[in-house]
């Protein structure tokens, strides 16, 4: 195991008023549990505005969790419990292990600084290398692992493609050797073409370091290849949870099958795109509806959705859905 979350939640605070008083909060995430282990990829599914970024930088503690806590297995099997802010002692250590490929190549590279010093950087901080022959030697070898010549240390990011940079934020997120990387869609800004590069590269150097990966992404067929465990997320909570193979086969949760019949596919005759009808907006993040927060969209609801909220129950050894149709 290498990190536990339990009753995860997230509200970002709407300030309002000369005095910027607190009018009311968005709740991004409600009481979300996930568990990842060495060498394991958790696929992260859902509409946009659903938590999946947020959920993946309260992981990270780009954010603090507004409640809950994360379980921190370090290599030496101890365990460290976190609850809002990393303890001073092994925030270093937790920084290093736990990394993030963000969504925008575009954004998030400083412009400002070469390759190289991008590189530089957290290796210095984390003190990797006390001489710097054998720092800009590992420099190198990273850009060549991503798939780009040694010589590009010296550009600036404006002067590379989108795969490009993107391999440059995989080199960035590899270089501390993390236990775990969050994957904020790596792919939804690239051509397809570029996308089965990086996904590909990824692939090989999960397998080479024995790295997991927190997988976001709104493509369920990526997903679905990469992931050992798909969880679907809707409104902050997780509507469906579990090994891969069986949430794509078996899916359970009304919300997780209006998904799976909104991928397209490559023979209009098999197209399932007719079928699907899912009807009205999602609801406000600000207001969300009482009960289970899909109700006001679902075609099976049923009065008790409408008054409380489903609690996650197993369908099978590894497949947990949140819905009363399982009571």
């Amino acid at each position: 195991m290498i990190i536990k979350g339990n009753g995860l939640q997230k509200y970002f605070p709407i300030k309002k008023g000369v005095f910027l008083q607190i009018a009311g909060y968005v709740k991004a995430l409600e009481a979300v549990d996930f568990e990842l282990s060495e060498n394991e990829t958790l696929g992260i599914v859902g509409e946009s505005g659903c938590g999946k970024t947020t959920l993946g930088r309260c992981v990270t503690h780009i954010y603090e969790p507004t409640s809950g806590n994360l379980e921190y297995w370090d290599p030496d099997g101890q365990k460290y419990v976190i609850e809002k802010k990393i303890p001073k002692h092994m925030k270093k250590k937790y920084r290093k292990d736990m990394q993030m490929i963000f969504q925008d190549p575009f954004s998030s590279l400083d412009p400002r600084m070469t390759i190289g010093d991008i590189l530089r950087e957290p290796l210095d901080v984390h003190e990797m290398y006390s001489n710097p022959k054998e720092r800009d030697e590992y420099i190198e070898y990273l850009l060549s692992r991503v798939g780009l010549y040694p010589e590009y240390a010296a550009r600036y990011p404006h002067e590379f493609s989108g795969g490009q940079r993107q391999r440059i934020s995989i080199a960035r997120a590899i270089a501390l050797k993390p236990r775990m990387v969050v994957c904020d869609e790596p792919t939804s800004a690239l051509d397809v073409s570029v996308q089965s590069q990086i996904v590909n590269l990824l692939q090989e150097l999960k397998d080479e370091a024995n790295m997991a990966y927190f997988f976001i992404s709104h493509d369920l067929d990526l997903v679905h290849h990469v992931s050992d465990r798909i969880m679907v997320m809707y409104l902050g909570s997780v509507m469906e949870e579990g090994n891969a193979t069986e949430v794509f086969d078996e899916t359970a949760h009304p919300y997780t099958q209006v998904l799976m019949k909104s991928i397209p596919h490559w023979d209009p005759k098999h197209r399932k795109l007719g079928t699907v009808h899912l009807e009205g907006e999602p609801p406000s993040p600000i207001n969300p509806p009482k009960g289970c927060p899909f109700n006001t969209r679902c075609p099976k609801v049923m009065d008790k959705c409408k008054k409380e909220k489903p609690a996650l129950v197993n369908v099978s050894d590894q497949h947990r859905v949140a819905c009363w149709l399982y009571e």
